[in-house]
């Protein structure tokens, strides 16, 4: 049975991942701090290596899902230090760690790794700085690590999803449309994964947007 080590996989885009990917016949241990096989808080990256080490001991990894992440839409000065560390330990320095950790086992698999990324890393955005660096910074990471290890047949996909109906926007000032044609659901997420997990070629860069656009901005929104 192969074996996934992801992050994310408690709700939203990850949870379709982990149960498109159960469906499959994968067998799916999640890192989280509260709903995970592998429990652990993704901005404590010194607890996050001994947990992951640990569990390489005896664990090997076919595919490594990097899908756990946090934003913040707001003017630059206004947004506490804490916070700024906090999302760039989540969405990137997390991956870049799991990647480091679990490249070793991977290459004996001849695995597969998937960095959810965002539509933000392909373009610039009002109020997105910190959250566009972290995304951006990921899909630069996913397509250069590409390059270091194809000689070892690991592949590795950068997925850029637009706005997408999940719990992530619950905080935020803005969520995505109600339309149906202006928003993506996580599932389209997953059908994406499986089609490039069945695929042979190797899709390093996709970014999956629905027909239209359309955002909804909440009361007090900037």
């Amino acid at each position: 049975m192969k074996h996934v080590l992801m992050t994310g996989g408690s709700s939203g885009i990850g949870k379709a991942l982990r149960e498109t990917l159960l469906q499959m016949g994968y067998k799916v241990t999640n890192i989280s701090r509260s709903e995970g096989e592998i429990l652990c808080d993704l901005s404590n990256t010194k607890t996050l290596e001994c947990e992951v080490k640990k569990w390489l001991k005896t664990n090997e990894v076919d595919v490594l899902i990097n899908c756990a992440g946090v934003g913040v839409f707001e003017p630059h000065e206004s947004i506490n230090v804490s916070k700024i560390k906090e999302i760039i330990d989540i969405n990137l320095c997390a991956p870049i760690i799991l990647s480091n950790l679990c490249l070793r086992s991977l290459k004996k698999t001849k695995g597969h790794i998937f960095n959810v990324t965002s539509i933000e890393a392909t373009k610039h955005s009002k109020f997105s700085a910190l959250y566009t660096a972290t995304k951006s910074g990921l899909r630069d990471f996913g397509l250069c690590l590409f390059e270091e290890i194809r000689k070892d047949e690991v592949k590795v996909t950068s997925l850029n999803p637009d706005m997408t109906k999940t719990p992530f926007f619950d905080s935020l000032h803005f969520e995505p449309s109600s339309k149906s044609n202006e928003h993506l659901l996580p599932q389209t997420l997953a059908n994406t994964m499986k089609f490039i997990l069945e695929n042979e070629a190797v899709i390093t860069d996709i970014t999956i947007r629905a027909p239209k656009f359309g955002i909804t901005k909440k009361k007090n929104s900037l």
